[in-house]
């Protein structure tokens, strides 16, 4: 793990396409040892009308009754990312991540810009979630007990769907790491998903967020560019002015952009073991599955 915090640390707060390489390198021979180990369970499930609404579903070696669901979202600068490649075993590590402790990992794909603008990606996450509350009972799923959890974009779409669906996104929780609410100014690339600059604040989630008294677990890496680390702090600043208490949250050291979702299932735990002890705080999963 030293000489992984010692590769990230020199890659510093960069991201791009030679840095996310760089990142799937390191973790690509555990990964993809653990495919080999937990092979997807059902695959390209669709959930809309659209050729991008599919879902794969992971389950537990061990069944009994049904179990919760994690339902991830993955990144990809709103324009790329797939839940699961030929090339790469990510992003579909965090499904068979969420197998391995006792649930169903269910990876989603969703439609991309520029094809596809705002609020496309959180539309796609609430049909997501709707179809894992009307199917996902048979597969061994508990219903119940969906938590979502999205990285970078995929964060943002989890984001948005609970701003679109306040009262509706029947959630047990939710998991929101290196997101973007609504604290800093649009970036260029970001144009591409949200359109005019200066329709962005009505489009982005940040009263959403702050306001929902869903349980909320949210993370920033120690090497993310500064724009997401102000996110997540001013995020957090804002719901312990609004609820009085601080949401659980990680600042997790030796990490950057995009390792920190690309690392779960690996030796290094603190992040796993963080989000499990936040779903067995909220009555989601059993202790013994920590």
């Amino acid at each position: 793990m030293s000489m992984d915090r010692a590769t990230i640390a020199a890659m510093g707060n960069a991201i791009g396409p030679d840095v996310l390489a760089a990142v799937q390198a390191l973790y690509g021979d555990d990964q993809a040892r653990i495919a080999r180990d937990l092979p997807v369970a059902a695959a390209d499930l669709s959930y809309g009308d659209d050729p991008r609404h599919q879902i794969d579903l992971y389950r537990p070696v061990e069944e009994g009754g049904h179990v919760p669901v994690l339902l991830f979202v993955h990144g990809g600068g709103f324009v790329r990312g797939e839940k699961r490649s030929a090339d790469h075993p990510f992003n579909a590590h965090v499904g068979r991540w969420a197998a391995r402790h006792g649930m169903v990992g269910a990876v989603m794909n969703y439609r991309r810009a520029p094809e596809h603008g705002w609020p496309a990606g959180g539309e796609d996450v609430a049909a997501a979630i709707d179809w894992l509350r009307d199917h996902v009972a048979g597969h061994g799923g508990d219903p119940a007990r969906i938590v979502v959890m999205g990285t970078s974009a995929g964060a943002v779409h989890v984001a948005t769907a609970l701003m679109l669906r306040a009262a509706t996104l029947d959630v047990a929780a939710a998991v929101l790491l290196s997101g973007l609410y609504g604290h800093t100014p649009i970036d260029a690339r970001d144009a591409l998903y949200y359109g005019d600059p200066t329709g962005y604040p009505a489009r982005m989630p940040r009263e959403a967020v702050t306001a929902t008294t869903l349980p909320l677990f949210l993370a920033c890496a120690q090497y993310d560019p500064p724009r997401f680390q102000r996110e997540t702090i001013a995020l957090l600043a804002e719901r312990l002015e609004r609820h009085g208490t601080l949401t659980p949250a990680a600042i997790l050291s030796g990490h950057n952009h995009y390792s920190l979702a690309a690392h779960l299932g690996t030796a290094d735990t603190r992040l796993s073991d963080d989000i499990l002890g936040f779903l067995a705080d909220n009555d989601i999963i059993g202790r013994e599955t920590c």
